[in-house]
């Protein structure tokens, strides 16, 4: 099985249906801490909702699409990065993630969403990726400025929560910029 470690007690795993009970487990755990900043598609309320988004996934990533991984410290699936979207015809991709509040503040996002644009532009040649994020969102802006993106724009009032419109940035990296930030 494919298991990146990022650390000594942290792995990346690809996230697959057979995962369903352990990640619907995790978003009991990090379900009302997420929900602000995923998409609602994503924050599932039981077993068969997770194995439907690990199903969705599945399928995305077997049509060289969207692919989701775990986090896992210390043996227990603790969040994940993914690629929202993936193109290799545009040669672009979006990378997103999400936390449970026990694993924040260790790094581990930012070491997993390297390895996911080191393989997005080394190994598939990929030209351009993408962070959404809320406006508001200072944990995940502070994420893509650490991986070297730049802040391209603000979508106004585009992403809606609670009966609130708030503003989604877009932050970017090129394949020559992300190889010199990482040297």
């Amino acid at each position: 099985m494919f298991s990146l470690p990022l650390r000594d007690n942290a792995h990346l795993r690809p996230l697959e249906p057979w995962h369903a009970e352990e990640f619907a487990a995790h978003l009991d755990r990090a379900r009302e801490h997420i929900r602000p900043w995923v998409g609602a598609g994503f924050v599932t309320e039981d077993v068969d909702g997770a194995r439907n988004t690990l199903r969705r996934y599945a399928e995305r990533q077997a049509a060289d699409g969207a692919r989701l991984y775990g986090i896992w410290l210390d043996g227990t699936l603790v969040g994940g990065v993914m690629f929202t979207d993936f193109s290799t015809a545009s040669g672009s991709c979006e990378v997103g993630c999400w936390l449970e509040p026990a694993a924040e503040g260790q790094g581990v996002v930012t070491e997993a969403c390297q390895a996911l644009l080191d393989w997005a532009f080394v190994t598939r040649g990929l030209h351009r990726a993408e962070w959404h994020c809320r406006a508001d969102n200072e944990r995940s802006a502070a994420v893509a400025e650490r991986l070297g993106m730049t802040l391209e724009g603000v979508r106004r009032e585009y992403w809606p929560y609670a009966g609130t419109r708030y503003d989604k940035q877009i932050w970017a990296v090129l394949a020559p910029e992300w190889r010199a930030h990482r040297r």
